[in-house]
């Protein structure tokens, strides 16, 4: 199998010649699980959130219990209001890398 090769300005370089056995066959998913562990790898995977304990300011109850007409309510920082925890986020804990098996490499 050749596949044609530009340079930089696109000008057509030399063809490189690939294997039909290794890039002709069609197995779509094992190519997709390497694509897929690839990228994965490439991710520095130290994104970090806030979570209702991290976030800065009081814990006292935003409106009383009873009376108001409105729904029963803790701190502001809880999840469900704008401005408050983010529950479920990433944590900046470092994760393994995957590691395609030694057979699928082959």
């Amino acid at each position: 199998m050749n596949i044609p090769v530009y340079d930089t300005s696109g000008k057509a370089l030399a063809p490189w010649t690939l294997k039909d056995n290794v890039f002709g066959a069609s197995n779509t998913a094992m190519l997709a699980q390497a694509i897929r562990i690839y990228s994965s790898n490439t991710h520095q995977k130290t994104h970090k959130v806030l979570t209702r304990g991290e976030v800065t300011g009081s814990s006292r109850k935003i409106y009383r219990q009873k009376g108001t007409g409105n729904a029963r309510h803790g701190a502001k920082y809880a999840p469900i209001f704008v401005g408050g925890g983010i529950a479920h986020g990433p944590n900046g804990v470092r994760p393994e890398n995957m590691v395609l098996p030694k057979a699928m490499r082959r």
